[in-house]
């Protein structure tokens, strides 16, 4: 079984909130993981305003998991000298491969995602270029929702195919659901409820790190 890394995700309707969360976890982890969504890909909207994290400062690398579309011409919204990996959907661009040499050509790390309803196989031109592939639990921008057990096949598919590639899983991730999701073979798991929801933020980081 792969090591584990854990990144707590943030799904807030503004930037305070967005602040707030980051300062829980600081003394915990290395990086955090941003939902940005405005309503154009999922059903719901979340904090999307890039220009809030231009007088932001904190000691975490910042990964921002952007659910919305037109990522041919919006990339680079979110190309900010904070930001530090850009995961966009495989769904939402229509010349992905394009988006992802922009964002590297930026000296940022990229990451492809898929939600629970894409076939593995879309995400086959990425292992090689990049930085990981993003496997959705559950379906874009809402968040508490229930892990979808079905995207544990895509997992192992993924790593059959390719024992290198990076794989993080998002969405629905608890210590039962993380170790599924570890013995499938991901690399990190992205975590909000469980974090956030719980009383010991550390303990809760740490149980996933050590599933």
């Amino acid at each position: 079984m792969p090591k584990i890394e854990v990144i707590p995700a943030i799904n807030a309707e503004n930037f305070e909130d967005v602040k707030k969360k980051i300062k829980l976890i600081e003394p915990y982890c290395e990086w955090v993981h941003l939902d940005i969504a405005d309503g154009t890909f999922t059903p719901n909207t979340l904090w999307h305003n890039a220009e809030d994290l231009l007088s932001f400062d904190t000691p975490l690398k910042i990964e921002m998991h952007l659910m919305i579309a037109d990522m041919d011409i919006r990339w680079g919204e979110w190309i900010l000298p904070n930001v530090n990996r850009i995961i966009f959907h495989k769904e939402v661009a229509h010349d992905p491969l394009f988006v992802l040499e922009k964002i590297k050509k930026s000296k940022k790390e990229a990451g492809v995602a898929i939600r629970p309803d894409t076939d593995w196989m879309e995400l086959k031109d990425f292992f090689e270029n990049a930085d990981l592939v993003q496997v959705l639990a559950v379906n874009p921008g809402l968040a508490g929702q229930a892990f979808k057990p079905e995207i544990l096949d895509k997992v192992k598919h993924i790593r059959q195919y390719n024992s290198r590639v990076i794989i993080e899983v998002d969405g629905g991730i608890n210590l039962e659901t993380g170790k599924q999701c570890a013995e499938a073979g991901a690399n990190i798991l992205v975590s909000a409820n469980y974090i956030f929801g719980s009383e010991d933020i550390s303990g809760a980081i740490n149980n996933l790190k050590n599933i």
